[in-house]
């Protein structure tokens, strides 16, 4: 019962004294907002790479082209290796018999100007050559029209899949896109497909890319060496590294690389993205700790001060009610649980503002889910417990110690 008295009697002074409260709750709730608010981004962006990354599938890995640097005893020198040319790509999907999909990719331009009579695009659209088998091995969805046929690619007709940024910047939002006609660097094309939004959080923004056949892209880089891209995708799980052992043979095979030398391409296994990533969103989250710890210690230090200003206040009170039978132990809890009211009342408005805060951080980063991180929401809480105890228990033992003489005499 004594609890309940305490609760109540915190209520009533934090009352009496509503905006030094409203205040030192508003400390509280800024510290407890930018902890929930850092974390929500995070945990909005890692839902959104996980998204990505599942969308891909554990059973693939990439062959690109490689850049390394080997050392020697003056020092760092790097060494390039040749970009894995078409004819290669196309060999290798010839030769390679594992049970797979094989998608092949190479960027034609990240700087392009797309038209469509009237309208264009700012000079900054991704045009990549694709085969069929691009969009489904990344994950890619068509929401109007249809992927690419065999006869596109084996001709390279110029036909072109368009994603969702680059319908919204030449079309209304009634236009049927299909069967128009767009221009890139002065070559006609007709739009056949409209790729699902995907959000511009991958370093491959589909959302703002025109994909083409892949011999199409190949004739419009007139010449210039372009860098071809495949990703397999295994049918079996358990083959996954008979099938790399087999793409590393046969690349080495086609490329020529000698006996003993290193690989001359690169081969990445799906996971290994999904690691470095899981690395990168760990330093993030541990940045957003620290961040959110240094808020927090000041808003300690704030609300301990504000707490010791309210004993030296009401010492004339405290006298007052021990010289009623209070004892020093109802005292101490007395001022105890009106620091931890006043932390919990911030610590919640902190927790729906970070929510919202960091909801609203990762939608202007692309991500369009909600995020309601129940983890977080109870760690904020735990952690305005914490404060509201760390900060309250020296006032409060202040409290409990003052002589009941001296302090009636308190003016």
């Amino acid at each position: 019962m004594n609890l309940i008295e305490n609760i109540k009697e915190g209520l009533r002074s934090i009352q009496a004294n509503l905006l030094r409260s409203v205040l030192t709750a508003l400390i509280v709730a800024i510290g407890i907002m930018s902890l929930v608010g850092i974390l929500t981004a995070i945990d909005g962006i890692e839902y959104s790479v996980n998204e990505s990354l599942a969308s891909l599938g554990v059973n693939t890995f990439d062959i690109h082209s490689k850049t390394n640097r080997n050392s020697n005893r003056q020092g760092l020198k790097e060494k390039t290796y040749p970009q894995i040319r078409m004819s290669e790509a196309f060999r290798f999907i010839d030769q390679y018999k594992v049970p797979s999909t094989i998608s092949l990719s190479a960027f034609v331009t990240e700087l392009a100007e797309v038209k469509h009579l009237s309208k264009k695009t700012n000079p900054n659209v991704q045009v990549q050559g694709v085969n069929a088998d691009f969009l489904p091995i990344k994950g890619l969805e068509i929401e109007q029209g249809r992927n690419f046929s065999k006869l596109e690619m084996e001709y390279g007709t110029q036909v072109a899949i368009i994603g969702h940024k680059v319908f919204t910047s030449l079309y209304g939002k009634r236009e049927e896109p299909i069967g128009t006609e767009i221009s890139i660097s002065g070559v006609q094309f007709r739009v056949i497909g409209l790729m699902k939004e995907k959000g511009e959080l991958s370093e491959n923004n589909y959302d703002n890319m025109v994909l083409m056949p892949i011999i199409k892209g190949n004739q419009m880089a007139k010449g210039r060496g372009l860098w071809y891209d495949m990703t397999i995708g295994i049918s079996d799980p358990s083959q996954m590294e008979y099938a790399m052992g087999e793409a590393t043979g046969i690349m080495r095979a086609i490329r020529r690389d000698q006996v003993g030398q290193p690989n001359s391409f690169d081969l990445e296994k799906s996971e290994t993205l999904a690691q470095e990533m899981e690395s990168i969103i760990g330093g993030l989250r541990m940045g957003g700790f620290g961040i959110s710890f240094i808020t927090l210690l000041g808003a300690c230090i704030a609300l301990m001060n504000i707490m010791l200003v309210s004993v030296t206040e009401r010492t004339r009170e405290v006298g007052v009610r021990k010289a009623l039978g209070a004892t020093p132990l109802r005292i101490r809890q007395q001022f105890l649980i009106e620091g931890i009211v006043v932390c919990l009342l911030g610590g919640i408005s902190g927790v729906i503002l970070g929510i919202l805060i960091g909801n609203l951080l990762a939608k202007l980063m692309g991500i369009n889910t909600f995020v309601m991180p129940w983890m977080t929401m109870l760690w904020g809480l735990g952690v305005c417990i914490f404060v509201g105890v760390i900060s309250g228990y020296y006032p409060a033992k202040r409290a409990s110690r003052l002589d009941p003489i001296e302090s009636l005499r308190f003016e």
